[in-house]
């Protein structure tokens, strides 16, 4: 199973044309289709929505071993 995310646009006849390269052919599929209406758009947060959203994942690593290698100096 693959999952596969699009942002797309209805137009005004309100009917949701898909259009997905899926890398087969000649074969029967199901297709499973999760309707969202909300769109997040990360790279327009004002600030307060950023500085939550820093809230949220400060520290979200803390438990993971992060090393850093040798510099190229």
């Amino acid at each position: 199973m693959e999952a596969i995310k699009v942002k797309t646009h209805v137009g005004h006849d309100g009917i949701l044309k898909l259009e997905l390269p899926v890398g087969v052919s000649n074969s029967d599929l199901e297709v499973i289709v999760v309707v969202s209406s909300q769109i997040t758009r990360d790279e327009n947060m004002d600030r307060v929505e950023w500085l939550a959203f820093i809230e949220s994942t400060a520290g979200s690593l803390a438990d993971d071993l992060i090393e850093r290698g040798d510099q190229w100096n």
